[in-house]
């Protein structure tokens, strides 16, 4: 702000012979405006279909929130820098480029920034689902219900002598308008709770971040391997890409998990059991240490699932989506206590 200002300011003659700068500076603003939502009109199909996906309300965020900023102020300053020194670039050039780089900025930051809001308000995207709701819900009670249970127990706490616990309540907001214990959200009847292709692809997220933070606690517990984790995470991570069609993160762990071809033959050939079991053991080791962690982690996730939301709808439908995930990991531990028992 300082150099645009100098520039400008410490300059008489640019607005003399630039009379129209500031008009042209309100066109180029529109014509930004313009190029990029003739830019995302013409991505659109291919936005929609490919990728993650994309609204025509997403849409109209996208074109309203492109706001300039740091890059484009750092190159107008090159410019006006190297200019002055230049037969190609006079200092009055380099100094039009830092006053419309900077009205362009300024006016994307205090025009499109402030108005955001309200844009994502007409369009109804400021709402929670009824399902987040719920979460939220479930998450002040849980907060309140340990408030709670703090607070009486530090009533008997001996060290902090004769307290006027009446006054420490008062000065406690949650606990200030609070009588007894605060109700749990799942015994309210709830409405809404509808299968929207956009709530089941949220509560599968939640399901998958809940996932991957049950692998991170069994890293910590030395229940899997480094190796094993960074596979598990990454099945989580392409999982949660394609959330919007399917719970899937098993797909990427079945590379990891497979008997191969060669292995039946090596049980039906003229070698040694106990060579056979020797160049076996580590690939099913760590493939069951894998299928372990996977059934392990969903079980976690879907219990954590279900205290957040309760005995609803999409919740069922996403636990049910998980145990069927299960499936194929658990097969895979039967046949391999059949087929290699040793």
């Amino acid at each position: 702000g300082v150099v645009i200002a100098e520039g400008i300011l410490g300059n008489d003659k640019i607005f003399q012979n630039h009379g129209n700068s500031w008009g042209y500076l309100i066109l180029l603003y529109i014509f930004v405006q313009v190029s990029r939502l003739f830019v995302v009109g013409t991505l659109y199909p291919v936005l929609r279909n490919f990728g993650y996906g994309l609204e025509w309300k997403e849409a109209i965020i996208l074109v309203w929130s492109g706001l300039r900023g740091a890059v484009a102020l750092s190159l107008s300053l090159s410019v006006k820098r190297s200019s002055g020194g230049s037969s190609l670039i006079t200092s009055e050039t380099g100094t039009l480029f830092v006053f419309f780089t900077g009205g362009i900025v300024f006016l994307t930051l205090i025009v499109n920034g402030s108005t955001t809001q309200y844009i994502l308000h007409l369009l109804d995207m400021d709402k929670l689902s009824a399902t987040k709701r719920r979460i939220l819900d479930y998450t002040k009670y849980e907060m309140l219900n340990t408030a709670f249970k703090t607070f009486g127990d530090l009533g008997d706490d001996e060290e902090l002598g004769p307290v006027d616990w009446p006054t420490v309540k008062r000065y406690i907001r949650c606990l200030n308008d609070l009588e007894g214990v605060p109700m749990h959200p799942h015994s309210a009847s709830e409405t809404g709770d509808s299968l929207d292709p956009t709530n089941l692809r949220d509560i599968r997220i939640r399901l998958l971040n809940g996932v991957q933070a049950a692998y991170w606690a069994m890293l910590d517990e030395g229940r899997i391997t480094q190796t094993a984790a960074n596979i598990l995470m990454q099945s989580v991570d392409e999982g949660i890409d394609l959330a919007s069609n399917e719970l899937c993160d098993w797909r990427g762990l079945k590379d990891n998990v497979s008997f191969p071809n060669y292995y039946k033959f090596l049980q039906t050939s003229m070698f040694p059991q106990k060579l056979i079991t020797y160049f076996t053991v580590e690939r099913l080791e760590f493939a069951c240490s894998i299928c372990a962690a996977f059934l392990r982690a969903h079980k976690i996730a879907r219990q954590q699932l279900h205290d957040f939301i309760g005995d609803s709808g999409i919740a069922s439908v996403v636990i049910e989506e998980s145990k069927v995930e299960g499936e194929d990991a658990r097969k895979f531990l039967e046949d391999v206590r059949v087929n290699f028992p040793q």
